[in-house]
């Protein structure tokens, strides 16, 4: 930086951890703390008993999930998602690199697999429903129906990108298919897969819900349900309230992933940026 003669040239000083995360949870909290504040003043003069305040939905919360309900409908909505989120990855990383790296076969498929990702996945469910059961695989497998394709779609895409120049000068190298696989395909690819990743929760978590309000007597989605059909306003709200919070909690540990998987990637970006 240029300095005017006789002044010594100064860098800013950076700020310490600790300001740095109270500046942080100030702009996450800020927010939804003047909404709060502003629900429970309008939660005190209105009058419709569908829109309780957020004491009230507070009270319910602890009443209805801290006990029993955590355990037998709060668990198994986790460990369905879980299970669909960890088969939609596989599925979707491992089918759509074969897909990237196949070309008369990303041809072949591509018309199928784009009308297949047109398909509602809550339309499958009486389908699923007849060929599995009323069981947790045909929940399971609900999931998976939607999930996998933002992964599958994501990976062939940054299959498809990878750097030509480095792959022909891997072959000429004569490195081999599964090391050029591991050490060039795949962290190319990376950013997008993480990119299809991150959709996929979203659709997961919509489809756990929906998945248990069909013909189900156990889990967060039937629980829901149950409270809206016998108005038990309350509670139906402090169900909602914990599906936003399992949400925020997936996105919290997706973005710390992300940051571990993706080192290399964030540290080019924040070169390209200096």
């Amino acid at each position: 930086m240029t300095t005017r003669p006789g002044r010594i040239a100064t860098t800013p000083r950076r700020r310490g951890v600790g300001p740095r995360i109270a500046a942080g949870l100030g702009h996450a909290l800020g927010l939804p703390t003047l909404l709060l504040v502003a629900w429970g003043l309008a939660a005190t003069r209105a009058t419709n008993r569908f829109l309780p305040g957020p004491a009230a939905i507070l009270d319910a919360f602890v009443d209805t999930w801290v006990g029993p309900a955590f355990v037998e409908d709060v668990l198994p909505s986790l460990y369905r998602l879980g299970l669909g989120v960890a088969a939609s990855i596989v599925l979707g990383v491992a089918a759509g690199t074969v897909i990237g790296l196949t070309p008369w076969l990303r041809e072949l498929l591509e018309p199928l697999l784009e009308f297949l990702r047109a398909v509602p996945p809550p339309v499958l469910i009486p389908v699923v429903m007849l060929l599995l059961g009323i069981t947790d695989t045909m929940k399971v497998v609900v999931i998976v129906s939607g999930a996998v394709w933002p992964i599958l779609l994501n990976t062939v895409e940054g299959v498809r990108a990878t750097d030509s120049v480095m792959t022909e000068t891997a072959r000429s190298f004569r490195v081999s298919r599964w090391q050029r696989l591991r050490f060039l395909v795949l962290p190319a690819a990376s950013p997008r897969i993480m990119t299809g990743v991150r959709q996929a929760l979203s659709v997961a978590l919509i489809l756990m819900v929906i998945s248990e309000m069909f013909a189900s007597s156990a889990g967060l989605g039937y629980r829901i349900a149950y409270f809206q059909r016998n108005y038990l306003i309350a509670e139906m709200w402090s169900g909602i309230l914990l599906l936003g919070g399992v949400g925020v909690l997936l996105a919290v540990a997706f973005g710390l992933v992300e940051r571990r998987v993706l080192r290399w990637y964030h540290g080019i970006r924040e070169v390209h940026r200096a």
